[in-house]
C-alpha cells in the first residue's frame, strides 16, 4: 500500500453471512475506497462479546462467512489491510489505558447508549463492557493512527467520542494521537422482503451469497403496493419495496419501469421478474468470487493482515507507553 495515502479504519462485528443492506451501505464504499486511502478494515469481534457473550458458539464460523462475503464484493488483501480485532492484542492493551482516563458521564451521554438498553432489552447487557464500548471503538481507530472513518450521520457522536478521547489523552501526556475526521458517506435505506429494513433480526434478507432461485423465491414473497388488486391497476411505486430495489439496481431502466406501474402495463408479478433478472445478474459476479475463497485461504488472508495489523499497532503502543511513562524493563 502507497505510504502517502490517508489511513481509513473501519470494521464490522461477525453476525455471519451479509445481505445486500450491508452491500450497499458499507461494502461497496469500502471497496471504492480501496484506491484512495489506506485501508484497515477489522473484523470486531471483541465488539460482538459486548451484547452476545452469553453465546460464542458461532463466532468463529460467522467471521469465516463475513470475511468471504467482504472478498466476493471487492476488498483485496493486497490493497487494505483485513483482520480479527481480537488477533491484535495491543487493542485491548489501549483500550485499558484509554478506560482510566475517560469519564463515565462521557459513556452514559452517548445517544445510543440508554437506546439499546432498551431496544436489546431480553438481553442481559447492562455490563462494565457494554457501557464502555465506545472507548474500545476508540482504541481501534487511535491504535492505527487513522486519519479518517468511514461513518453515516448517525455514527458522528461516537467519533466524536473518539476525538474528545483523543484530545484528552494529548493533553494529559504528550500529543500523538491523531483526532480522526468523519468521512460522510451515504448509507441508503435498503427494504427487507416485508417492507421493514432490511436486517438479520427480521428475517427479511436478501443474502449475498444466496442462489438465484433463492433470490427470486424471495423477490416473489415481496410486498408490493397494497392498494394494488389487479395487474392492470395503477400503481403507485413510491410505495413499492420491489421499485425500492429497481431504483438501486436499474438505474438505467428505472424510469421506464416506474412509467410502466403508474399506467398499469405491467403487472407486480411481471415487474418482479424483472428484478429477479436484474439481481441475478447483478449478484452472479459476487457469487463467483465468493465461491473462489476455501475457508482456508480466508484464514490465511486474516492471519496475513494480522501480522500487518499488528505492525503498526505495536508502534502506536510504544508511542503510548512513553507519553505515559510506563515501566519497561531494559535489556
Amino acid at each position: 500500500m502507497a505510504k502517502n495515502k490517508k489511513r481509513i479504519l473501519s470494521g464490522m462485528r461477525p453476525s455471519g453471512k451479509l445481505h445486500l443492506g450491508n452491500l450497499l451501505g458499507a461494502l461497496s464504499n469500502w471497496a471504492a475506497l480501496q484506491d484512495e486511502y489506506e485501508c484497515f478494515y477489522m473484523v470486531a469481534d471483541w465488539h460482538a462479546l459486548t451484547t452476545d457473550y452469553k453465546d460464542t458458539s458461532e463466532i468463529k464460523e460467522n467471521i469465516r462467512e463475513m470475511v468471504a462475503d467482504w472478498l466476493a464484493c471487492g476488498l483485496d488483501p493486497e490493497k487494505s489491510v483485513l483482520f480479527v480485532q481480537s488477533e491484535v492484542k495491543e487493542h485491548a492493551e489501549l483500550h485499558l489505558l484509554l478506560s482510566t482516563l475517560v469519564p463515565v458521564a462521557w459513556l452514559e451521554r452517548c445517544p445510543t447508549y440508554k437506546e439499546q438498553l432498551q431496544e436489546l432489552k431480553d438481553k442481559e447487557i447492562n455490563t462494565y463492557g457494554f457501557l464502555g464500548y465506545p472507548v474500545l471503538q476508540a482504541a481501534d481507530i487511535l491504535i492505527y493512527m487513522a486519519s479518517a472513518v468511514p461513518v453515516g450521520e448517525d455514527q458522528l457522536p461516537h467519533l466524536e467520542l473518539t476525538r474528545e478521547i483523543a484530545r484528552r489523552f494529548n493533553f494529559l501526556y504528550k500529543d500523538i494521537l491523531i483526532e480522526p475526521q468523519a468521512l460522510l458517506t451515504r448509507s441508503p435505506r435498503v427494504p427487507g422482503t416485508d417492507g421493514r429494513k432490511m436486517s438479520k433480526s427480521y428475517g427479511n434478507c436478501i443474502y449475498l451469497s444466496d442462489a438465484p432461485s433463492e433470490v427470486k423465491a424471495k423477490i416473489d414473497s415481496m410486498v408490493t403496493d397494497p392498494a394494488r388488486i389487479r395487474a392492470n391497476d395503477s400503481g403507485h411505486p413510491d410505495v413499492c419495496s420491489v421499485f425500492a430495489f429497481h431504483r438501486m439496481f436499474s438505474p438505467r431502466d428505472v424510469n421506464g419501469i416506474e412509467n410502466e406501474c403508474r399506467k398499469g402495463s405491467i403487472g407486480c408479478v411481471a415487474c418482479k421478474e424483472k428484478l429477479s433478472r436484474t439481481l441475478a445478474k447483478a449478484m452472479e459476479p459476487i457469487n463467483a468470487r465468493r465461491s473462489s475463497f476455501s475457508a482456508g485461504r480466508v484464514d490465511d488472508i486474516m492471519a496475513e493482515g494480522a501480522n500487518r495489523a499488528r505492525a503498526v499497532a505495536e508502534k502506536t503502543m510504544e508511542k503510548v507507553r512513553d507519553a505515559m511513562k510506563l515501566w519497561r524493563t531494559k535489556g
